[in-house]
């Protein structure tokens, strides 16, 4: 039976706020921590040398990789920011210039001749190469939805899965409320119009106005939220099958999907209350997930 959307005060879809941590290769999601960059060179004797790669992490948004890339080319702040109108990225037409989602996650080698403009077109051209790959592109169109649009869902399922074994379950929910009419009601996309990662989401952040915002909008947001990778991407245009229209990482290891109500509001229980016993003091705020009557 097909399920309406409970209250939108009522419910959070989510509890995401993703954050990676590049130092070693390793993930770690869900919590707060500084996020160094992680650069490949070598010190000479009058310093620090620039770097000779430039990592950039899966799910990183725009914003953090014109800052990444001003400090590995050792430029002043803002100054990759401002050099997009001059770096005549090859985007998409519904992305209107802006490379939110095209800026691929990946290793980009750098030498002393790299301005801001070759580097983000490096990410731009890697994205392209491996979004208008036969099989991806396929599957977009298998889902009835454009590149962009799958770029779009693919950037929702990076910021919202917990591990990678769940990005196929979080594609899922998505085409299922796109489908059924519901709000996507997605922390993930609270956390970007706020420009923010946190696990916490209150009643009054899903009343902000915001295109972003999936509480009150419905649809996909207006652009990607993040640079997802390659298997956010995969997840994205070949969800596997299933009826889920809720999640919640109750903790870490154990994201609890399923279709019924009822059965949500159980999973949101047990993850309000292991929110409560690791919380510290400090002033109270409304958990993401948390149902309220």
């Amino acid at each position: 039976m097909q399920m309406n959307t409970p209250p939108r005060r009522t419910i959070r879809l989510t509890r995401r706020g993703r954050i990676t941590l590049v130092a070693t290769g390793a993930v770690v999601a869900g919590i707060a921590v500084a996020v160094p960059l992680l650069y490949l060179g070598h010190a000479g004797p009058a310093g620090p040398a620039r770097p000779a790669s430039l990592v950039i992490p899966e799910g990183w948004r725009a914003g953090q990789v014109y800052d990444a890339v001003d400090k590995a080319l050792a430029l002043p702040a803002g100054t990759t920011r401002q050099s997009l109108t001059k770096a005549h990225l090859k985007l998409p037409g519904d992305a209107e210039g802006n490379p939110e989602g095209y800026l691929f996650p990946a290793t980009y080698a750098l030498t002393g001749k790299s301005t801001p403009q070759m580097v983000l077109a490096s990410m731009v051209d890697t994205a392209n190469r491996t979004f208008n790959k036969a099989p991806i592109a396929a599957g977009a169109q298998h889902n009835a939805m454009n590149i962009y649009q799958a770029v779009t869902i693919a950037s929702i399922v990076q910021a919202e899965s917990a591990t990678k074994s769940d990005m196929g379950k979080v594609a899922r929910v998505v085409f299922n409320r796109l489908e059924r009419g519901m709000p996507l009601q997605m922390d993930s996309t609270i956390n970007y119009a706020l420009n923010r990662s946190t696990l916490r989401t209150t009643a009054d952040d899903t009343r902000i106005e915001s295109p972003y915002n999936s509480y009150q909008r419905m649809g996909l947001p207006p652009t990607p939220i993040g640079n997802p990778g390659e298997e956010a991407m995969k997840a994205a245009i070949n969800p596997p099958a299933g009826d889920w229209l809720y999640f919640v990482t109750v903790k870490p290891g154990d994201t609890r999907f399923t279709a019924d109500y009822q059965q949500h509001l159980r999973n949101v229980a047990e993850f309000n209350a292991a929110q409560q016993k690791s919380a510290s003091p400090g002033p109270a705020t409304t958990p993401a997930a948390t149902a309220t009557k």
